[in-house]
């Protein structure tokens, strides 16, 4: 097992600091303990879905008011949580409960009021301050890094890690790096509906007009096709497999534009499951041919693995594809509580390059360690190939399958995608209505009304999207999540679409 320190563990010296001494408090043991204990009685009193409580309407609505007014416009879903749950049931402040099967998009991997994380955050709450930042930061802070380069560096030689606020902060911070070591190079690669962030930069990279309506284009970016099994199916000739053709089609693809911008692309950016662009995967031999070509006209490797990581088959994409070797800058973030940017020895940037006055909360990166060493316990049982997560995913097919058994019109066969579903892990895709974009959105809140919280994902086809916090589902709750999803489905044919 690996194991990670935490600040909080005493010295052994005779001398120590008040800090240490404040952690090792019994009377702050005791305040913790029955916090915690007072959250796990309430949070136990959530076992099943409800419906909204009439008492609450009426206040519940005065705050999606107040919501809409402050943000300039109405949420997307009618969310506002009431501050508990139990696992991967949450309650809102309308007093309904539902099944979170988005998690934040990813982020409450552990569920909702999971009393180790509590636990975890209020120690983090005892620090002196909240924030972390380049000039001045605590303990906690070089304990979670040392934990994500101590995973990280198990099949791959990545070294060193800087962290920060967001995704997009830890995107921009790889491609910084990158821009650096091949200077003057200005060009980025990036794959066909790949998603960076929201930032300036990243979303001119990600590959979505509407995420950057009114933006100047500044950056300049040269874009690939991911692997599509579905066309892969079509090119089949002879002997000659269709995914042999599309590999060799997407590397033929790739060396146009290294010849074509000789020395003039600083990365390349790989989603190994992509996320916003549709939860697709591709075989390893499609990412180890254009890695090769990479390599060839030094162009940096960067691994995007922010929404990935911790879902697949093991707790890094690029270890369960065996292609960790290859890889020179990587990005972290969601489940993890805390983002970062981890690269090589030969990727370490200079001084200078990257800073910010925040790197992350102290809760946070308490928390964030206490999610790493509970993915790294072995005992959990979370990854291999018939591990939880691959049972789970197992699970999610089976119960979509049934209900397509059931009800074949609500997914007829689609020519851009080989499967009603599929995705990798803990990243769940099903596609219904033909992959129609108003038909997915408006299921998706049919769903919410039914009970189950998802999303959507793609670029046409469209996906229903789900993200479950896998940690703390039971395998046993699949049959009452499938039982919701099926009345949701009903009630969107039953609205028209």
């Amino acid at each position: 097992m690996t194991t990670i320190s935490t600040p909080s563990t005493p010295s052994t010296s005779s001398v120590t600091t008040l800090g240490a001494q404040l952690a090792a408090s019994p009377a702050v043991d005791a305040a913790i303990d029955q916090i915690v204990r007072e959250g796990a009685a309430h949070s136990a009193r959530i076992t099943d879905i409800r419906p909204p409580q009439a008492e609450l309407k009426e206040s519940y609505d005065q705050y999606m008011k107040r919501a809409a007014d402050v943000r300039g416009r109405a949420l997307l879903y009618p969310y506002i949580g009431s501050g508990i749950g139990n696992g991967a049931l949450v309650e809102l402040m309308d007093g309904s409960v539902k099944w979170d099967l988005i998690s934040g998009i990813g982020v409450h991997f552990f569920g909702h009021s999971d009393p180790d994380l509590l636990r975890a955050g209020l120690r983090g709450a005892m620090s002196d301050t909240l924030q972390h930042g380049n000039l001045q930061t605590n303990f906690e802070a070089i304990a979670f890094s040392e934990a994500i380069v101590k995973l990280a560096s198990r099949k791959s030689r990545l070294k060193f890690c800087y962290c920060s606020t967001s995704g997009a902060m830890a995107n921009e911070n790889a491609l910084k790096v990158c821009y650096q070591k091949h200077a003057p190079a200005s060009r980025v690669l990036a794959f066909k509906d790949c998603f960076m962030g929201r930032s300036v930069t990243m979303s001119q990279i990600g590959d979505a007009a509407a995420n950057r309506v009114g933006i100047p284009l500044t950056t300049l970016v040269d874009y690939m096709p991911f692997y599509d099994e579905a066309a892969a199916r079509r090119m089949s000739a002879g002997d000659v497999s269709g995914s042999t053709r599309f590999i060799d089609m997407a590397v033929s693809h790739l060396r146009q534009y290294a010849e074509r911008y000789p020395k003039q692309h600083a990365c390349f950016i790989f989603e190994l499951v992509q996320g916003e662009g549709g939860f697709n995967t591709a075989p390893r031999e499609f990412f180890l041919e254009l890695f090769k070509v990479c390599r060839d006209a030094k162009i940096a490797i960067w691994d995007d693995e922010i929404q990935s990581f911790g879902r697949t088959t093991e707790m890094f994409a690029y270890e369960a594809l065996d292609l960790g070797d290859w890889v020179d800058v990587f990005c972290v973030g969601k489940m993890t509580q805390v983002c970062a940017t981890l690269f090589t020895e030969e990727y370490s940037p200079g001084p200078g390059l990257l800073s910010g006055t925040f790197t992350s909360t102290t809760p946070a990166f308490a928390m964030g360690s206490r999610v790493l060493q509970r993915l790294a316990d072995p005992n959990a049982g979370y990854y291999g190939q018939n591990g939880r997560f691959a049972r789970h995913h197992a699970a999610f097919v089976r119960g979509i399958r049934d209900i397509a058994a059931r009800h074949p019109e609500w997914f007829p066969a689609g020519r851009d995608y080989p499967d009603i579903v599929g995705g990798s892990g803990g990243m769940m895709k099903f596609t219904p209505f033909g992959g129609k974009k108003d038909a997915i959105t408006k299921l998706c809140k049919h769903l919410f009304d039914a009970g189950v919280i998802a999303f959507y994902c793609g670029h046409g086809p469209y996906h229903v999207r789900m993200l479950p916090p896998l940690a703390v589902l039971n395998e046993s709750d699949w049959p009452r999540i499938m039982a919701c999803m099926e009345k949701g489905l009903a009630s969107c044919v039953a609205a028209g679409v």
